[in-house]
């Protein structure tokens, strides 16, 4: 029997098993896809403290090789469901379940797509899904922003103080999120609307270049320029395996406070698959620490 089962290989999950293994835990970590979570691929990671500059993959690669070498256990497996037997948990994958002692949830999220072509391949080539740890790399140029919501505004916001013209692109005529923000970014002289509009299409030679915009009243289409394109469609939590034990909220992530503990005893949830209001590699590891030593 395990002491602790972490799910998910991401900065919070890992730091978790860090923290446990070198607590003299047996830790045995589950990760359906790759190591290291979304921030394995960013370029470049700048807001770390005491890591000045380090790539992404870097970055969870010295993870991974720092928990294996404290002696946790990592397995490239999908975990379906988590059962709960009181004293003891079972972590249920497709091949079986391995029973243990406490439950550490580390799932993250999934940031939702455009779902256009060439998307993927423009990901940390200019297309990006997080203004705060992307936006310092295309200071003085030109961006757009995607989304109607209070992340799309804010990600307009902060690009606004940085770059040197925000195109801020949205599918209605009107913005989802607060009208104090909408207000600002009209004041300011370097952010444009582009309403009742879509992208279409991505262009590059290997960086992105310029967007398509479709407006969806006229049909028109136009081509802006620009060096990145941040996409703040929403975000998914990798959730639905837990929601018959442990609470979600109305949005799908797990209700779980500072303390990082669910309603059900010796059930965590780290990381960015849990309530919360910051979703930073930073608040992560922290997540993951707090967790694994509670």
């Amino acid at each position: 029997m395990y002491d602790i089962i972490i799910i998910g290989a991401g900065p919070a999950g890992l730091t978790a098993a860090i923290y446990a293994a070198r607590s003299g835990k047996k830790v045995l970590v589950y990760e359906k896809e790759g190591i290291g979570g979304q921030i394995a691929f960013s370029p470049r990671v700048e807001n770390y403290p005491g890591i000045r500059s380090v790539s992404g993959a870097e970055f969870s690669d010295n993870l991974y090789e720092q928990a294996l070498s404290f002696g946790v256990e990592i397995e490239l497996e999908e975990v379906v469901g988590i059962e709960d037997n009181g004293e003891t948990k079972a972590v249920v994958t497709e091949n079986g379940k391995e029973l243990c002692k406490k439950i550490i949830i580390a799932t993250g999220v999934q940031h939702r797509k455009l779902g256009i072509p060439d998307e993927d391949d423009y990901v940390g080539c200019g297309v990006s899904y997080c203004a705060v740890c992307d936006g310092a790399f295309f200071k003085n140029t030109d961006v757009a922003v995607v989304g109607g919501g209070n992340a799309a505004l804010r990600s307009a916001q902060l690009l606004a103080g940085i770059c040197n013209k925000v195109y801020l692109i949205h599918r209605r005529n009107e913005f989802r999120g607060e009208k104090m923000i909408v207000d600002e970014l009209e004041s300011l002289g370097n952010v444009e609307f582009v309403l009742d509009s879509v992208v279409t299409s991505l262009f590059g030679e290997g960086d992105l270049s310029s967007v398509e915009i479709e407006n969806r009243i006229s049909g028109e289409h136009s081509r802006i320029d620009v060096s990145a394109l941040f996409v703040c469609v929403g975000q998914i939590p990798s959730n639905d395996a837990f929601k018959n034990i442990v609470s979600l909220d109305e949005n799908g992530y797990i209700i779980a406070g500072e303390d990082c503990r669910t309603n059900v005893e010796g059930v965590f949830a780290v990381g960015d698959c849990r309530t919360k209001t910051v979703r930073q590699l930073t608040t992560a590891a922290a997540d993951g620490a707090v967790a694994a030593l509670s």
